[in-house]
């Protein structure tokens, strides 16, 4: 990760830890203001998938807007009323100057997604703009029309940047962002065989903090001293003789390590999967709340951050492969209709896949996709035999403690019964 932010460095993982979510809480998001200060370009990009590998060859900041949990005193008056939060608090976010930008970018997601780049361009100077999404992942031509769009992005973040990207900046920056992924996986790698290592809300600020600073690569290090982050996993503790790679390791790299090395002792927990935080996300203290009462063995949280689950191919267009790896190589979410991942049966095969004895099925308030979706969801858990809880969010929330008595009384059921 990118030295604008350095607070981390030299703690143990409680103290990594502490230090990402003092971060992650902070709304006037001082990393994207110190990169700016040094004269950076930012480019904020809505939920759910953004290529950031294509901002990041061009030496931007790719930022993740994902709403606050603060009021929307200004953005309030440029929305209607039944909307989700997060559309108001993104806009609030730069309205408010918490947040300034060069760019912004958002896709056809829902409808009030669809029309945020023409209501953010009426208050900004800056480009605002649609990224359009194959809206039919099986056409024959999806990844060429993709593969075409990225390219459009691209001149127009070259424009902002004031620098052509080359095939060799894409290749670098899908090279990092490989290797960023696999890091993600390995941690919910961990999640899902180890889970009292790591709770849901620790893994979540490690995978959120990524769209807050820019993604570099310690992998040339590690692949000179011949160690992965797999190996650490696999032995289950730290070597001694190691100790001075971990200095010179980044962010998730060092946690990871630190992570195999815990301690912890296995609880009679009950595991879960958490479904529903594709786009507006859950207050922290709601995740936490969660991880008190079950291990959260797998969830969708984030899943922009996580969508390409294999690496990006490095030979050939990189934008090609960038976009093949979007529709062939990528997870699920209401927000895409592909007709070879129907989404019910995704679930039922993560929560398979994760060894899971329930689910936790939530939408955020006012959420057309999430809400729709719930429906089918909770007929093919029915017809599975899957016992789940359902609830809803906003990222405003800050009191839990009617729904996590409820969620307890529901584990304490299906372990009892």
């Amino acid at each position: 990760m990118d030295r604008l932010f350095e607070a981390w460095r030299g703690k143990d993982l409680e103290g990594i830890l502490y230090e990402c979510r003092e971060l992650l809480e902070d709304t006037n998001f001082p990393t994207v203001a110190r990169w700016r200060e040094s004269g950076g370009k930012v480019v904020g990009h809505f939920q759910v998938y953004f290529p950031e590998e294509i901002a990041h060859a061009a030496g931007m900041l790719p930022f993740k807007v994902r709403g606050a949990p603060i009021e929307a005193m200004q953005a309030d008056s440029r929305f209607g009323s039944y909307l989700c939060s997060i559309l108001k608090t993104s806009l609030e976010l730069a309205l408010s100057g918490r947040v300034q930008l060069d760019m912004f970018v958002t896709h056809p997601i829902c409808d009030a997604a669809r029309n945020l780049a023409a209501v953010w361009g009426r208050n900004f100077s800056y480009p605002c703009q649609i990224l359009y999404l194959p809206q039919n992942a099986n056409s024959p031509a999806a990844v060429t029309y993709l593969r075409n769009e990225y390219a459009r992005l691209q001149r127009s973040l070259e424009g902002i940047a004031g620098r052509l990207v080359s095939d060799d900046d894409l290749h670098a920056s899908l090279d990092v962002y490989n290797w960023n992924r696999t890091l993600l996986r390995q941690l919910y790698d961990i999640k899902r065989e180890t889970p009292w290592l790591v709770s849901a809300d620790e893994a979540y600020v490690l995978v959120a903090i990524g769209g807050l600073i820019r993604i570099t690569a310690a992998r040339a290090h590690l692949k000179s001293q011949g160690i992965c982050v797999g190996f650490f996993i696999q032995l289950g503790y730290l070597d001694e003789q190691l100790s001075d790679i971990l200095a010179t390791r980044e962010l998730l790299e060092t946690a990871l390590c630190q992570i195999v090395a815990r301690p912890n002792k296995k609880q009679d927990k009950m595991r879960l999967v958490f479904e529903g935080g594709f786009c507006e996300q859950p207050p922290l203290d709601l995740i936490r709340a969660i991880a008190r009462s079950c291990y959260v063995v797998d969830d969708d949280l984030l899943i922009g951050m996580r969508w390409i689950l294999d690496d990006v191919e490095l030979e050939g267009d990189p934008l090609f492969n960038l976009a093949h790896a979007y529709l062939e190589k990528s997870s699920y979410s209401p927000v895409q209709h592909d007709l070879r991942k129907p989404k019910e049966q995704m679930l039922i095969d993560r929560i398979t896949n994760a060894r899971a004895e329930a689910a936790i099925i939530t939408a955020a308030k006012m959420c057309e996709p999430g809400l729709e979706e719930q429906v089918a969801y909770l007929h093919a858990l029915d017809r599975a035999g899957i016992p789940y809880f359902i609830s809803e969010f906003e990222e405003k929330m800050t009191t839990f403690d009617h729904m996590e008595i409820q969620l307890q009384t529901f584990v304490e059921n299906l372990l009892f019964s």
